[in-house]
């Protein structure tokens, strides 16, 4: 209890550096200085009726959420869906993925006042939060409020149990509010169970069960046709830095004169500034907010820049293979099933540890290739274009190991109400 009123009071201290933050980060991404009466639990008139709450931080998380809320639906129609995020980014990638169909809306801080607000306001029956989302004000306020939560399709590195370790005596006591703990692997459940997660089960990554939207396959397809039989490569959720080390080692790489490369940065707020990078490169560069879906795409154009939110499928569906991104720089990489599950030969960098576990399944299958460094991964996407062959195989074994793991959204529907 002392230890997490210390935890409130430090709250209480940053409290006005988080809005000076949200302010700053406003400069670049203006939607950051919106909504910011929902950062402290005040919020427009709530749906009418029963209602059930999914918490998914960002971008990957509201995207892995996909099939799990459309699972909910499906069981509870006579239930309002309530989608909380932590980023504008999400906020918008839940909004492009449901329209109207769910509420949307951010998660407040984790001061008491704030999260007991944000749970009398919309009083959910229960609440879902996505992969590793622990905020020990949240779990007691809920917990005590008789609103059971679970953490589902949770994962946990090495890495950040390290940093858990350190404030055990906060985070334990909060696990131990959670009504139930889904681990997508062995390794996880055996590292939620040091912190606390009571008999954590594992049910396998939701991500494996995404659907594929149709519309996005055909807008990749119909891009793709407009690229005049071009080999196309795709650089997906790039991270500070990785462009570079990636230009750079495609200006020392031999691949096909023609090849194009559809580079994807992670976070819309450093479009302009890849744009920049490549300008300065001289390469020659088009930006999908520029470029007409009706229109070709110019035979002297090297880069499409992908600066468009909600694209990603359709991204990888254009391409002939892919690097994810996250992983040239220590960041633990990006998710490989996305690529994998549209039969999209995968290569990535050295740091995985993210993604741990399904990397190295998808290596031992053959569906992806973990490189060293930028001109590896370069080296392998011209053997690759060249290689039609290697390519299919490829394919199919990332078709068979997205599909070996199905099945995920079902076992943690088993632990729901």
């Amino acid at each position: 209890m002392i230890v997490r009123a210390l935890y409130t009071l430090a709250w209480w201290c940053l409290l006005p550096l988080a809005f000076v933050y949200l302010w700053r980060r406003g400069r670049r991404q203006p939607a950051y200085r919106h909504d910011w009466a929902e950062r402290l639990g005040r919020y427009p008139a709530a749906p009418a009726g029963p209602l059930i709450w999914l918490h998914a931080v960002s971008v990957g998380e509201t995207r892995a959420a996909v099939p799990l809320v459309q699972a909910l639906r499906a069981r509870h129609p006579d239930h309002a869906i309530l989608l909380t995020q932590m980023t504008p980014t999400g906020r918008d990638t839940a909004r492009q993925l449901f329209g109207d169909s769910v509420t949307v809306a951010y998660l407040p801080y984790d001061l008491p006042f704030a999260v007991g607000r944000f749970l009398r306001h919309y009083r959910p029956r229960f609440g879902v939060l996505m992969e590793m989302e622990i905020w020990p004000n949240l779990l007691h306020r809920a917990a005590d409020a008789g609103v059971p939560l679970y953490l589902v399709n949770a994962r946990l590195s090495e890495k950040s149990l390290r940093g858990y370790r350190k404030v055990a005596a906060l985070v334990r006591p909060a696990m131990a509010r959670l009504a139930r703990v889904a681990a997508q692997g062995e390794a996880d459940a055996a590292r939620l169970r040091e912190i606390g997660a009571a008999a954590p089960v594992v049910t396998g990554n939701i991500k494996f069960d995404m659907r594929l939207d149709p519309a996005l396959l055909a807008r990749g397809q119909a891009w793709r046709a407009r690229f005049g039989g071009r080999p196309v490569w795709a650089a997906a959720c790039t991270r500070e830095g990785e462009e570079a080390l990636l230009l750079d080692a495609l200006a020392r790489a031999a691949l096909p004169a023609d090849a194009l490369l559809l580079l994807v940065p992670r976070h819309p707020q450093r479009f302009d500034e890849v744009a920049a990078l490549l300008a300065a490169r001289g390469l020659n560069a088009q930006r999908r907010s520029d470029w007409a879906d009706d229109a070709p795409l110019p035979a002297s154009v090297q880069v499409l820049l992908g600066d468009s939110l909600g694209e990603l499928a359709a991204y990888y569906a254009a391409a002939d293979l892919a690097f994810v991104g996250g992983s040239l720089v220590p960041l633990g990489s990006h998710s490989v099933i996305e690529p994998c599950a549209q039969g999209v030969p995968t290569l990535l960098g050295p740091s995985s540890f993210n993604f741990a576990e399904a990397v190295r399944e998808a290596v031992e299958l053959g569906a992806a290739k973990q490189l060293p460094d930028a001109d590896a991964v370069l080296a392998e996407v011209g053997r690759l274009l060249e290689d039609e062959t290697a390519r299919a195989a490829m394919a199919a074994a990332g078709l068979a190991f997205v599909g070996r793991h199905r099945g995920a959204v079902e076992r943690v529907l088993a632990l729901l109400p």
